[in-house]
């Protein structure tokens, strides 16, 4: 019996823009036909695909304890369920584990605006080493959302007002104990 093989490591958003591009240049070969046929195996293949991944979580939700918690928590998993909307957990829930993920930047979800797909957050005080910048915050939220929350197209960071200065109290003066 041979060992078994490993898949090389896929990274979804990369393969997603590369469907598409490769989409993009049969549409602009001016064949209209290979476009329309190209268009066609993408959608067949991702319902054959989607049918098997909701084959595997039926079988898994039937299965004693939780085996899928460790599928729902990883990235390429979890973004081909949301892909074929078939993730188990709601948007809050998947948005929440994806802003977990990047714990180092203590973001809180404020708001979110469906029609935009932007996210609001907010850094915690006392999150990280305070040395971060809201641009870093927001790179690594948008990298974890594109996974787990692909719905979220943005996300704004505002940072947590700083509290009021600190009052100094001194020793009274001389004379008056």
């Amino acid at each position: 019996m041979s060992a078994p093989t490993v898949a090389a490591p896929v990274d979804a958003e990369q393969a997603g823009r590369r469907v598409e591009e490769v989409l993009d240049r049969l549409g602009a070969s001016g064949d209209p036909a290979a476009a329309t046929a190209a268009e066609e195996l993408v959608r067949t293949l991702m319902d054959f695909y989607g049918a098997g991944l909701a084959r595997i979580l039926h079988l898994l939700s039937s299965a004693p304890g939780e085996p899928s918690a460790g599928l729902l928590g990883d990235e390429l998993v979890a973004s081909l369920l949301v892909l074929h909307d078939l993730h188990p957990e709601d948007r809050d829930t998947r948005i929440a584990r994806a802003l977990d993920s990047v714990r180092e930047h203590a973001l809180d979800v404020m708001t979110f605006d469906e029609e935009s797909g932007t996210l609001r957050v907010r850094a915690r005080a006392g999150g990280g080493c305070g040395c971060g910048s809201g641009a870093d915050a927001r790179q690594a939220a948008e990298a974890a959302l594109a996974c787990f929350a692909p719905e979220v197209r943005a996300v704004d960071v505002e940072t947590a007002p700083v509290g009021p200065p600190l009052l100094q109290i001194g020793t009274a003066p001389t004379g008056t104990r």
